[in-house]
């Protein structure tokens, strides 16, 4: 098939390389305009340009598919289908309307789970055992159109959001390979979402990082792992603001937000305590615990806050 492409994190590039290793022609790439980035504000094109240039792919860089100019020269690639993974724009009806098999979009939840922005870290944020991709049409709502396929796989008990979304863009890719394989010869049985099951969520932002000690060292651990590697939980000991990068749960007790072991870290939390394995003070570099506490001594009875 004659195939548009859109996305532009690092998410949607396993699929953008199985598209360009496939049967399938992708004839353009759209994804959003380069970006200044860091505190040089340096400007840097998104991952998905950088990969579709690498195989020679047109890409077009639209601020906006609301004017004619996008439609336009969408209307002029004409494309069977349209494949979209993390892009970052809804597309408008005019669009959606164009290509011979619609528009088909590569989701990183078990729709109608988790909806939006953000569906990969509030997987672990909410301590889910099982995730997953969904293949489906493509709808003028967020993320409410017919399911197509699915492909499930288990969140590891220390497993990070970030390391997750590694694993769920390769199962994308496949996924959609799959997809587009069972479109074409008409072997596809759209599935429409149980709108009384949908949920939700939300952009990740730093108001989500303070931990607060009082509550389960499940919970913590879930939001240690679902802040991973950005925005990063925090917390405050000693006057030194740290982020907490990495931990284990641990069943042993104490006030919460205790230091309750030094070897290794642990501290208590309302239920439980966690074991903290990696940390990083504001403008330093990221360390393991014992690193940590041979620059900056801590004892049993200090406390996080």
């Amino acid at each position: 098939m004659n195939i548009i492409f859109m996305g532009t994190p690092d998410f949607a590039v396993p699929t953008l390389e199985a598209l360009c290793n496939s049967e399938h022609n992708v004839q353009a790439v759209f994804t959003q305009p380069d970006k200044p980035i860091g505190r040089k504000q340096v400007l840097t094109p998104p991952d998905v340009k950088i990969c579709a240039e690498k195989h020679n792919i047109p890409v077009y860089q639209p601020t906006t598919l609301k004017d004619d100019t996008a439609f336009k020269q969408i209307k002029d690639i004409n494309p069977d289908v349209i494949v979209v993974v993390a892009y970052g724009k809804l597309l408008p009806k005019n669009i959606l309307d164009i290509p011979k098999y619609g528009c088909i979009n590569v989701h990183g939840s078990l729709l109608p789970k988790y909806r939006g922005a953000s569906p990969i870290q509030h997987a672990v944020l909410n301590g889910d055992k099982v995730t997953g991709v969904t293949t489906m049409y493509m709808g003028e709502g967020l993320d409410t159109g017919d399911i197509l396929l699915t492909s499930e796989t288990e969140i590891g008990e220390n497993e990070t959001s970030a390391e997750l979304f590694d694993r769920l863009s390769l199962l994308g890719a496949d996924l959609l390979l799959e997809t587009l394989n069972k479109v074409q010869s008409g072997s596809i049985n759209p599935i429409k979402q149980d709108e009384s099951k949908a949920t939700y969520t939300k952009m990740i932002d730093k108001s989500m990082c303070p931990i607060n000690w009082s509550k389960t060292n499940f919970e913590i651990h879930n939001q240690v792992r679902g802040l991973q590697t950005w925005p990063v939980a925090t917390s405050v000991i000693n006057e030194m603001n740290v982020k907490i990068h990495s931990t284990l749960l641990c069943d042993k007790t104490g006030a919460p937000g205790e230091i309750i072991n030094t070897e290794p870290l642990t501290v208590a939390c309302g239920s439980g305590s966690l074991i903290i394995k990696e940390l990083q003070l504001n403008g330093k570099k990221r360390m393991d615990s014992k690193s940590f506490l041979l620059g900056h001594p801590l004892s049993v009875g200090d406390k996080f806050n």
